[in-house]
């Protein structure tokens, strides 16, 4: 068979045959140059080490370090030159260190492999990424606090099945989020924490004979404590996955008050404006003014979810400890990382940028018997009727209504009185809309006194 002839069943996009097959599938410089920073700061703290315990000589180690530093201003400069014959990140940054300080770059790689190298890369640069989501939800709580103490008292309807339900605040409706994105802040910390421990010096699998100090170079790095077994050290990515999980929870809360602004931002609701910053108008309809960035917020969503299911699967078969799947670990994790902050960050912009619009939203509060629990409850405490039975009566007083066309308030005393006797003037003190959010004081209700105080709460929190 020809080499032509073998390229072509190979596929057309390698000249060189299943050689440069090969070397494109096995290399990914391609995307773990990302972690160039991370792979530097440990190769640093691993030279240190192997000089503090005389395994090199310090001439050397101090050498290889300062010769780190400049690849890596190379690489942040744009001229380091990335070779996938070089295969990775680690293989790219050791041959460049060769050139610059000579044979000593040979040493640096004593008492490690590279596969605790790329999961302490890999651990560092997910630890980043969480650190960056700690920040990115902050500040969108702290865009929704804004809102939520601004209209405390605002009125708006609360919906149950997209729904008219029971009137609620402006505010109430920004803390249920702030709740959301504050479970997400405390799951970011946990995961953290639970990943902060460093695989470097677990070697290939088995841990190595030199006399290495894992807790000296944990130290460096920032991690709590070295590993305690070399095998999960190096098998372990269950920290990228936990990483994807909590990126997965806080963007389906994401997506979710994305779909609540498409719907509040339509000409049907008018219940916010969002700024120009955040939308778009339309090529051929002059009028629109599109909520494009909570639309893309709703669909980037998507790609974390994905990530999340492609790294289980790439996981789930794999007998301990390394296997060459683990390299498709990285990109699915990049990609999911870079998508959960542009998320946040847009979000937080749409957030601090957005009009609420009051008359709107108290119309529509008023609308669609939003009162109707009220009254049953007035019922109950006011008339001593069973619960069932104030149902009952309510449900009669709602098809009345309903039969002439307006709402509950609407209703005259002699109307509600033929449906229950009992009835008196005082009910209309609870049908209004702000009576009734008012009156809603029970520990987390919609009561303005209710917003105000874990408005402060949550400012206490975060500072």
């Amino acid at each position: 068979m020809t080499d032509k002839t073998s390229n072509q069943m190979w596929g057309g996009r390698f000249a060189a045959g299943p050689d440069a097959i090969m070397e494109a599938i096995n290399a990914s410089i391609g995307f773990d140059k990302r972690m160039a920073e991370q792979d530097i700061a440990g190769s640093r703290a691993h030279a240190a080490m192997l000089a503090a315990t005389g395994i090199v000589k310090s001439s050397d180690a101090e050498a290889m370090r300062e010769g780190l530093l400049t690849v890596l201003s190379e690489i942040e400069g744009g001229t380091f030159e990335f070779s996938t014959a070089l295969e990775d990140i680690h293989m790219n940054v050791e041959a460049r260190l060769k050139e610059i300080v000579g044979p000593a770059a040979g040493r640096l790689h004593t008492g490690r492999s590279r596969n605790d190298q790329v999961a302490t890369d890999f651990r560092l640069w997910v630890r980043d990424q969480l650190d960056a989501a700690e920040k990115g939800l902050e500040a969108l709580m702290q865009a929704l606090l804004g809102q939520a103490e601004a209209g405390a008292d605002w009125v708006m309807p609360g919906f149950t099945h997209l729904q008219t339900a029971q009137p609620v605040t402006w505010g109430h409706h920004m803390m249920a989020y702030v709740e959301m994105f504050g479970r997400d802040l405390s799951r970011v910390r946990d995961a953290r924490k639970r990943m902060n421990e460093s695989p470097l010096g677990a070697a290939a699998l088995a841990g190595t004979s030199f006399p290495i100090d894992r807790h000296m170079t944990a130290e460096a790095l920032g991690f709590d404590r070295p590993m305690a077994n070399s095998l999960d050290a190096v098998s372990a990515r269950d920290f990228a996955l936990e990483f994807l999980s909590v990126a997965s929870i806080s963007a389906m809360h994401l997506s979710r008050f994305a779909e609540e602004l498409v719907i509040w931002s339509s000409a049907q609701f008018r219940f916010v404006t969002l700024s120009d910053r955040f939308s778009t108008g339309s090529s051929i309809m002059p009028q629109k003014k599109n909520p494009d960035a909570a639309e893309l917020i709703r669909a980037k969503i998507g790609r974390i979810f994905g990530a999340n299911v492609a790294l289980m699967m790439v996981m789930k078969g794999l007998p301990l400890a390394y296997s060459k799947d683990m390299q498709e670990d990285k990109e699915q994790v990049f990609d999911a990382a870079d998508n959960w902050m542009l998320a946040l960050a847009a979000m937080e912009g749409m957030v601090r940028d957005m009009t609420a619009n009051r008359p709107s939203l108290e119309a529509a509060a008023a609308s669609g018997f939003s009162t109707a629990t009220d009254l049953a409850d007035w019922l109950v405490r006011e008339l001593d009727l069973p619960f069932r039975d104030a149902h009952h009566v309510t449900g009669a007083l709602v098809a009345m209504a309903e039969g002439k066309d307006c709402d509950l308030p609407d209703l005259t005393l002699a109307d509600m009185q033929s449906v229950h006797a009992g009835i008196t003037q005082a009910v209309f003190d609870v049908l209004g809309v702000h009576n009734s959010v008012s009156s809603r004081t029970s520990y987390g209700g919609t009561a303005p006194v209710q917003v105000r105080a874990q408005v402060a709460r949550w400012k206490e929190v975060l500072g």
